[in-house]
């Protein structure tokens, strides 16, 4: 029933990291055990829901016993709830836990190993550990018009060195001292975007772009606008940008349990950020709702 700890160890450390393991050792049709009660932790905004939904369907078909809890709040709400036992799993993104869990010291990167070997020092004293990651990635994204790639031939970050230093920029306030934000692209493409610089809130990126105001805006990479608007989301070629890949938390307790990691990864390795970004618009711009949405990502892939 039960794995020894030191297995856990070698699945947060190896096994579990994406692009890590070998294809072979997984058995994609396990069964779960019925027993196990697996309480899924959703924070207080649209894509974690869709993520629990995801993982609660996903496994409850696998013969796990499922449910979720919403918790009303974000990351210090969830980890309160891992320590009261209330949850024993939820849906995370390594760079933003790691630096939630290290009071902000920077150690996180644009490389997911090294990002991940750092996040699962700190969750093993806290009796956590973190499965295998996901390909979707939702970090900062610097995105522009379809019409704005097309007239100065933007795909990627690297591209601004040359083609887009003059363009105009709306991203949220901390984007001027954000290390993945203003302070990357100066570092690591040598783009330097200050001088037309425009703070703005969240909600009002997309608006900016459409009426002109900036020609470059900031939103999350999953974000359901780059869907809904066509919006090119220009390619981070220089791994600047945190990756914040999704990845199951989950108790010490829950992650020994026999086949259970491999359960959880035939879900996981599911998820890409193209994916993301089309249930995204589901449930933010045509109000669907999570669980329906899952349903039906389940479904496309076989899951169900």
């Amino acid at each position: 029933m039960k794995r020894s700890i030191t297995t856990l160890l070698a699945l947060a450390l190896g096994i579990s990291l994406f692009g890590a393991a070998c294809g072979d050792d997984d058995d994609p049709g396990a069964s779960g055990d019925s027993d196990v009660a697996v309480v899924i932790g959703a924070q207080d905004f649209g894509e974690s829901a869709i993520l629990a939904e995801i993982y609660k369907q996903g496994l409850a078909a696998k013969g796990y016993k499922t449910s979720i809890k919403t918790l009303g709040g974000f990351r210090p709400v969830e980890l309160d709830a891992f320590k009261a036992k209330e949850i024993n799993f939820a849906p995370e993104y390594a760079a933003s836990m790691l630096e939630a869990l290290n009071n902000k010291k920077g150690e996180a990167s644009g490389d997911i190993a090294a990002t991940y070997q750092k996040l699962a020092s700190y969750l093993t004293p806290l009796g956590l550990a973190a499965l295998r990651a996901s390909a979707a990635v939702d970090t900062n994204a610097f995105v522009v018009t379809k019409a704005t790639a097309d007239k100065h031939g933007l795909k990627s970050l690297s591209d601004l060195a040359t083609k887009g230093k003059d363009l105009k920029l709306g991203a949220p306030a901390d984007c001027e001292t954000n290390p993945f934000c203003m302070p990357g692209l100066k570092s690591t493409y040598n783009v330097d975007l200050s001088a037309n610089y425009t703070a703005l809130e969240p909600d009002q990126v997309g608006d900016a772009l459409d009426n002109g105001a900036v020609d470059i805006g900031v939103l999350f990479s999953t974000s359901g606008a780059i869907a809904a608007k066509g919006y090119v989301l220009l390619e981070d070629d220089k791994k600047m940008l945190a990756a914040d890949n999704i990845l199951p938390v989950v108790s010490v307790e829950l992650g020994v349990v026999d086949g259970f990691p491999q359960d959880v990864r035939s879900i996981t390795d599911k998820l890409t950020t193209a994916k993301l970004i089309e249930m995204n618009k589901a449930f933010e711009i045509d109000k669907e709702d999570a669980a329906v949405i899952a349903k039906e990502f389940l479904e496309e892939e076989d899951l169900l």
